[in-house]
Order: structure tokens, then sequence, then C-alpha cells
């Protein structure tokens, strides 16, 4: 119980000491966000209810774990899979701002559209943002360190975005007196990872993300569609997906006729268990794509296998190359981890490739930045690494060659 009044006495000195320190920092957040609010001019002043007010609606294309149907002034948004182990999804009501609000939907969040802040738990949505043209709606993230953005970063040195924390450490008090129309985040399943509960309790909306469950490249970027309904962004998202696609299709027909796919596996082992992409995954669909052979490609899995060192090394041992070994930046760094390493001829011929040639210098990666906004640029080094003369002019930009 001692400790039980300790924690408690903690708590309510930290939130007094937030309150008194944010003053200082959430102010300018503050007076951005009244600005835009009573400067909305995209409200409903009189409402008509024969008229359609999305008369451009998204077309989903390539996502399987979101779908949307569209009424005339409100439309239903559902995520389902939102992660692995399944069962729970997310059903959305974004109301026309103006409009009444329909009846029903017990078990839905209810937001007004469009938003006007956000926050975001996710470096992962900043090229959304930037594709649709929402960075001022932005007004928190999750971790200043992880960020590779250089508009995010001149929000935060202008002191126009605060941090908020993830997960454990989310800082609901700050996110409370943010007070944001929505915040954009995932969910895992692990209620001990997972920050949307506690959100959702204190009555703040939360947008899940589920584009890492999809299976296809085009299908994971196509979530920017999802950033896009809460912001009446469809005729952006739908014109920025239509280009991505464009250049996926037109990258993938430079491969489409090789006559040598060369082999390829990923990943490494962690602590015994090597978690090999299935062959339904988007990865398996990016080496298919990019005109090579991936070795696990007839399994039947979205997901990642969980291999023992010794069946990876029994199928792999010959491969061509090898892909995306962890937080490597040299092959020296590979043995230091298993000298059994070196018994891939991959790593003998040192053809040996990791998606982090773009580090901050926090060790925030930008591959996981901008990398699934852009499937189309990833396909492209893939391209180069597997079969070089196909692209001459182009440089790598995620991956580097390790020595």
């Amino acid at each position: 119980m001692g400790l039980d009044r300790c924690t408690d006495s903690w708590r309510a000195i930290r939130f007094v000491l937030i309150l008194f320190f944010s003053a200082f920092w959430v102010f300018p957040v503050f007076a951005a966000r009244e600005k835009d609010s009573r400067s909305n001019k995209e409200c409903v002043t009189h409402y008509d209810k024969n008229k359609d007010y999305f008369p451009e609606p998204l077309q989903i294309e390539y996502a399987e774990n979101f779908q949307v149907t569209y009424h005339k002034h409100y439309k239903v948004v559902k995520v389902a899979a939102p992660w692995k182990t399944g069962g729970e999804t997310f059903e959305y009501v974004l109301v026309q701002c103006g409009a009444p609000t329909p009846k029903g939907f017990a078990n839905a969040q209810f937001v007004s559209v469009p938003a006007q802040s956000m926050v975001v738990l996710s470096t992962t949505y900043f090229t959304f943002m930037e594709q649709l043209n929402l960075l001022d709606r932005l007004i928190g993230i999750a971790n200043f360190q992880q960020v590779n953005s250089s508009s995010v970063l001149e929000l935060i040195e202008q002191k126009k975005v605060v941090e908020v924390g993830r997960n454990v450490d989310l800082n609901l008090e700050f996110i409370l007196q943010l007070n944001p129309d929505i915040i954009m985040t995932y969910g895992t399943g692990n209620p001990y990872r997972d920050g949307y509960a506690p959100l959702l309790k204190f009555g703040i909306r939360v947008g899940v993300f589920a584009e890492y469950m999809e299976s296809t490249p085009l299908a994971r970027a196509e979530w920017l569609k999802f950033m896009a309904l809460f912001f009446n962004r469809e005729t952006e998202a739908n014109e920025v997906f239509q280009e991505i696609t464009t250049q996926y299709h037109a990258t993938v027909r430079l491969a489409q006729n090789v006559t040598k796919k060369p082999t390829v596996f990923t990943g490494a082992s962690r602590e015994g268990t090597w978690y090999m992409p299935g062959g339904q995954s988007y990865v398996a669909a990016f080496l298919q794509d990019a005109g090579a052979q991936y070795l696990w490609s007839d399994d039947s899995h979205r997901g990642s296998l969980a291999l023992d060192f010794e069946a990876v090394l029994k199928k792999a041992s010959d491969a061509d190359y090898w892909l995306n070994p962890g937080l490597w930046k040299t092959l020296q760094d590979g043995l230091a981890d298993d000298s059994r390493y070196q018994f891939f001829s991959a790593f003998h011929k040192k053809n040996v490739y990791n998606n982090n040639a773009l580090l901050n210098p926090y060790g925030g990666n930008d591959y996981w930045e901008r990398g699934v906004a852009n499937p189309h640029l990833v396909l492209a080094d893939l391209i180069k690494i597997f079969h070089p003369h196909l692209l001459p002019d182009h440089q790598l930009i995620w991956y580097r060659h390790l020595q």
C-alpha cells in the first residue's frame, strides 16, 4: 500500500510539473489549433440532406485490411485484422463537419471531418502526411530522435509539435492537454505494448493502422488513403497513389523478362530464432517483382516463419544474395554476432545488402519512414542489386553493400 501511495503521489506531482512546463511549449500548438478550428471553412453551414458531401470517393485497389462505405454526409470505415492474432476490428463514422451525427453504430468512434489536428505515433506515417499536404495538422509525435523527415524536423525546431511517447511510455496527461482530433497509431495485440486502449479509455479518438499486415508493397502504400479519409483528402490520395502504382508497375516491367533470377534469403538469427518472411509476405512480393528467386517463395504464410539457424543454413547456404540482416553495418558485425554466418556463400562472396543506409544520429532508419510509402523506389533499389544493368543510373537509396 505504501508503494501504491508513493506511486500515486509521484503521478500527481508529475502531472503538475507537466502542466507547468508545458505552458511554455504547448501554447504555440494550442494557439495554432484554435486558429485552424475558427477558420475551418470546410464545415457545413447550411446542411442539405440531399447533397453528397463526398463527391469523389476513394478507390481501394490493393489493401485488404480496411474498407470504406460512403453515405451522403458521413462515411463508415472499418479496419479488419489489425494485428497477427486477429479478432478485434475497429469502426469509424466520419461525419462531415456541421452535418448531423447518424444514429446507431454503438461500437464505432465518431470523428468530425476534416480533422484539424493529429498526433502520429509512428514515423511510417510521416510520408503519408507529406503526400497529402497534411503537415500543418501535425501537433505531436512519439519520439523526436527517430525522425528523419526534414519537414518534421523543421516543425520540431519551430516548436510546432511536441513529443508524447508511445506504448508503455505514452504521456496520457500531455495528450489530454493537446486534445487532438485524431491519433494515428498501430496495434500489435499485446496489451503491454499497445497504446490505443488507454487512449480510447480517456475518450481520445484513435485511428489504428494495419498496413504492416498487408501482403504486397502496393497494398501497404495504399494505407495513405486510410489517413486521407479523416481529412477529406480523397482526391489527393487517389492521384498520389495512381502515380505510385504507375511507377511501380513500370519498374516491375524492367525485370519481368530476366533470364537469370538470383536466389535470395533475408534476416538473421536473433536469440536462437531466425524470422524468415513467409512466401505470401510483402517481402516475397518485392523479391519476385525485382526478378529474384526467394528461397521461401513456396511457403503459404503472410507473416514470418520462426526457424532455427541450421534450417536456414541447410536451405540458403548456396544462395546468391542475403538481404536485411538486422543492424549490421559491416560483415564484421555479423561475425561478431555469430561466426557461423561465414558458412553462407552470399556472406563469403560479400553479396550482403542491408536496408540501413540512411540512419539519423540516433539510429532512426529512414527505410521504415519513407520506404512503405514509396514501394517503387524500394523496388528500384532491389533491381539495382540483382540486375544493375537494368538501372545503370540508379543510386541505391536505402540499401548499403556490406563489406
